[in-house]
């Protein structure tokens, strides 16, 4: 059988929701109005992007309704996933669980944002020590049934959950963050994704922008984009990785090579890695990005770089 992210376009890319949730706050990257979304979502379509990845967290929802008004014309042209598990109160404190009646409620909220009848692909956002997956997997098994969701992934997922979720119906995608800097899921996901030959799709692809080297010590963030306030970026050692940047490019001009076309290069170079989540936040980053992902850079030189790289 095919893996499920083969068969989308030629671009190994997908469109990371959460760089276009604009105001609505929550998991975002930063003011965008709603006209310049649909705008991008609609370029990046005209380029040849075909799947879009979305969760009600980004934005609260803003990101969801923006994606359904964008395709609202050709909808079956696009592949469209969304995932349950990160939900918020009215007060707009977050609440992660997967209890399954809330996840049920979740996926009909979305679809209502979507304005859809269905969600190609819907994925479990994180695990929940507190809830057995199988009962969240019962649900969303009943749903597929229903025809409101035609597939069914996992996010930051592990074997052992992956393995209870796959008793009650079939998983065709994992996806988690992978990237130079974060490569733990070489050894879960990704290594799973192989095994049993389904799709994989990284989230983090760039490093939230570190790994372009547009965002440095210098840049400052919107209100509206989470790295302006989010205690997991202020936890990371980001200088550490700023000087690490500019040390690859430096390796890279003996390449003539980008630290984007590095970067893209470095997560495709893995099996089963199908399509990297990148948030593109105007035409011109989509034109880098897809021509980045064209860059073909032989195995040998590849190894050769990340050589110098991880001796640094």
């Amino acid at each position: 059988m095919e893996r499920i992210l083969n068969s989308l376009g030629d671009i190994p890319l997908g469109f990371g929701g959460a760089s276009i949730s604009g105001e609505g706050a929550g998991y975002g990257f930063g003011d965008i109005s709603k006209d310049n979304a649909i705008a991008l979502l609609n370029y990046a379509f005209d380029r040849g992007i075909r799947l879009f990845d979305t969760a009600p967290i980004y934005g609260f929802g803003e990101s969801e309704r923006r994606i359904g008004e964008a395709f609202k014309s050709n909808r079956d042209e696009v592949f469209i996933i969304s995932k349950c598990g990160v939900s918020w109160h009215p007060s707009m404190r977050v609440n992660m669980t997967n209890d399954p009646k809330t996840s049920l409620e979740m996926l009909h909220a979305s679809l209502k944002r979507l304005n859809t009848d269905y969600i190609d692909h819907y994925m479990i956002h994180w695990p929940d020590e507190s809830v057995d997956i199988r009962k969240t997997m019962e649900v969303l098994a009943k749903a597929k049934l229903q025809g409101k969701i035609k597939s069914i992934g996992l996010c930051n997922t592990f074997e052992e959950d992956y393995m209870k979720a796959r008793e009650v119906d079939e998983i065709t995608s994992l996806q988690s963050e992978l990237n130079l800097f974060s490569r733990e899921s070489l050894e879960g996901p990704v290594s799973i994704a192989k095994r049993d030959n389904i799709s994989f799709m990284s989230w983090g692809t760039l490093d939230k922008g570190i790994l372009t080297g547009r965002v440095n010590s210098k840049r400052k963030f919107d209100k509206s984009d989470c790295r302006s306030w989010a205690p997991w970026w202020k936890a990371i050692d980001k200088d550490s990785r700023y000087q690490r940047v500019e040390k690859l490019k430096e390796i890279l001009k003996d390449y003539q090579l980008s630290t984007l076309e590095f970067s893209l290069a470095f997560n495709l170079s893995f099996d089963n890695v199908d399509k990297l989540l990148c948030g593109g936040r105007s035409i011109e980053q989509w034109d880098d990005l897809i021509s980045a992902a064209k860059k073909n850079i032989d195995k040998n030189t590849l190894s050769e770089i990340l050589e110098k790289f991880d001796e640094n």
